[in-house]
């Protein structure tokens, strides 16, 4: 199907393109590209997930793309879709292995100037106090079953209980950092055994821990409103649900290749297995997927926690003084019932986004209080040389797809591939040229995540803001990075 779906596709404008209903598709599907963007997915298998997904049973309105899109498990990444909670199905492959990887962004008083010479120190502190890595464990927190048990109940309502952070942070995560369906009971042993000694680590791979500073500022009184200035220091945590999110997402593979089975799906993809939402199946997959995602807010608080703990030592300033706030926590790899308009009409949907971030905009419900006049925060991160951006959700993207925009820069190159093109460099002196402190876990996760081996977010941030489904707000600069 791979060529045929390119050559069908039909150029909207100039950072729209139609995938039509062709075969047994059910709809159409919508990639958010241009022709430079275009070029980098052709010879990978995403178009062809994009159309896949289009045959799912009960999905509604189109199967989109955003433009970091690149060939996934089952969905591309950067995949969005809707489905039917009647009529539909749920996917583990539109949410993905590591559920709920997601974007916070800490704020602060302090500016650039004020930190400079303190940046390896501060690089060095964050890697020391935060485990990273493969298999990294939190030495200070080994949980009981029953206590991590409340935490998949609970979430990041779970870590403010215990110490970490305040409920302001709570006001200013997704979901308010917890997802109310969860059932711990459907999580397995061996999930709960992998999860146990890893709450408040960074994990492997593309996460980080980056300190920045606002580089530009494209709309000032958004900006304002979201407490962000030129110069400002600012910190991102990129990490997610570690081995617990993994092993759920594989038991639950299974579970759901053989409720595809039982069903009689019509699959073009066995990695797009599925089931009925209110299947017990469906209810099984989302009740521990929404646990999963909750462990994963609460590890994105711990981690907060530290960071404002490592300020405090380098600069012998409390984290208030400094004005270390939490400006918004979103997932990346999420399936959630939520209420859009389709034809017309209100109605409730599972959205499924993998690699994808959500967009609402000023005035919606479910944005904060603190952003009814901006619309949700949206965290694009870049890589560890470029820059990362802060957006603002539009109606737009709530009228085109179901409130939804990219969620980073999407990888170029293989894994495998950046090894070969970062052969013979010295990754951490060429990121040093670049005014960039990084120190990861080993050598070979920093040649995995070279700065080549992404595309450029700035080209991907110019598509979503030029299509009108994410509007940008300021521009921020790495100066230090810690790596898995």
């Amino acid at each position: 199907m791979q060529e045929l779906t390119i050559h069908n596709l039909r150029q909207i404008d100039q950072y729209r393109w139609l995938l039509p209903r062709q075969g047994k598709m059910r709809t159409d599907g919508m990639l958010f590209l241009d022709r430079k963007l275009l070029e980098h997915v052709k010879n990978d298998k995403s178009i062809t997930q994009v159309a896949n997904v289009a045959w799912l049973p009960g999905i509604v309105g189109r199967s989109l793309a955003m433009p970091d899109m690149h060939q996934g498990y089952g969905f591309p990444i950067g995949g969005v879709a809707a489905f039917d909670p009647d009529e539909g199905v749920v996917s583990p492959g539109g949410v993905g292995y590591d559920i709920n990887c997601g974007v916070r962004l800490l704020r602060s008083s302090l500016v650039k100037d004020e930190i400079k010479d303190e940046i390896v120190n501060l690089v060095n502190s964050l890697f020391h106090n935060i485990p990273s890595g493969v298999g990294s464990r939190q030495p200070n927190l080994k949980l009981n079953k029953k206590e991590l048990k409340k935490v998949l109940a609970t979430g990041a309502r779970w870590a403010v209980r215990n110490g970490f952070g305040s409920q302001d942070d709570l006001l200013h995560i997704e979901e308010s950092g917890c997802l109310d369906w969860a059932d711990p009971e459907a999580v397995s042993e061996r999930a709960l055994d992998r999860g146990q000694a890893q709450l408040g680590t960074l994990g492997s791979g593309n996460h980080f821990v980056e300190i920045g500073f606002v580089d530009q500022i494209f709309e000032e009184k958004l900006a304002k409103g979201i407490g962000l200035f030129k110069g400002q220091v600012t910190i991102i945590i990129h990490t997610g649900s570690r081995g617990l999110g993994h092993q759920v997402c594989g038991d639950n593979i299974r579970l759901l290749q053989n409720a595809s089975r039982k069903f009689n799906f019509d699959l073009p993809d066995r990695e797009l297995c599925c089931a009925p939402v209110h299947s017990s199946e469906g209810r099984q997959y989302l009740a521990a997927m929404a646990s999963a995602a909750n462990f994963a807010f609460a590890n994105r608080q711990l981690i907060t926690e530290e960071v404002r703990r490592t300020f405090e030592q380098v600069f012998g300033l409390g984290a208030q003084k400094m004005g270390l706030q939490l400006v918004y926590d979103v997932c990346h790899n999420i399936a959630k019932f939520e209420t859009h308009a389709v034809d017309g009409k209100q109605r409730e949907v599972v959205v499924h986004r993998k690699g994808a971030t959500r967009a609402f905009p000023a005035h919606h419900p479910k944005v904060p209080a603190a952003y009814q006049e901006t619309g949700q925060p949206v965290l694009i991160p870049g890589d560890m040389g470029r820059y990362s951006y802060v957006l603002v959700g539009t109606d737009r993207a709530l009228k085109e797809t179901f409130g939804s925009t990219c969620h980073g820069a999407g990888r170029l190159m293989s894994r495998h591939a950046a090894k070969k093109a970062a052969r013979g460099h010295n990754v951490t002196a060429e990121l040093a040229e670049m005014g960039v402190t990084v120190k990861g876990a080993g050598r070979a996760t920093l040649i995995e995540e070279i700065p080549e081996a992404y595309k450029d977010v700035e080209d991907v941030v110019r598509v979503v803001h030029e299509a009108g489904i994410a509007r940008k707000v300021a521009r921020l600069r790495p100066l230090g990075v810690i790596k898995g």
